[in-house]
């Protein structure tokens, strides 16, 4: 089922995943865009500030195992990711990854590509 995290993912796991998702994401957003944008990854929190005032981020929820996005563009989404890594996938939408939908709002806003594949 989508949106819930297989019973075999221990915090511990999830924490791993969770953190290096998050990382790799600040990576790339700073990389790409931190001279125009805000990029800050502190205590399992990303944000994100855009140029128009807008706010992105992006938390790890520990109980669910899912990380969570506040989106200025798009609102409220949830992502659940596998035991064994892959894509955080939308609960809302299995269609729509966390990379896919910030890259496609980031890059609508900015005009500029990023890599997140995750």
């Amino acid at each position: 089922m989508i949106g819930v995290a297989p019973p075999m993912m221990t915090e511990s796991a999830f924490d791993r995943l969770a953190g290096e998702a998050l990382e790799e994401l600040a990576l790339e957003i700073e990389s790409k865009l931190g001279d125009r944008l805000e990029v800050e990854l502190r205590e399992g929190i990303l944000t994100v500030d855009l140029e128009d005032g807008g706010r992105y981020q992006i938390n790890k929820h520990v109980p669910m195992r899912q990380l969570w996005l506040a989106s200025p563009k798009s609102g409220a989404w949830h992502f659940a990711c596998g035991a064994a890594g892959g894509p955080w996938i939308s609960t809302r939408d299995p269609s729509t990854t966390l990379g896919s939908l910030l890259r496609d709002e980031l890059r609508a806003a900015t005009g500029v590509f990023l890599d997140l594949t995750l």
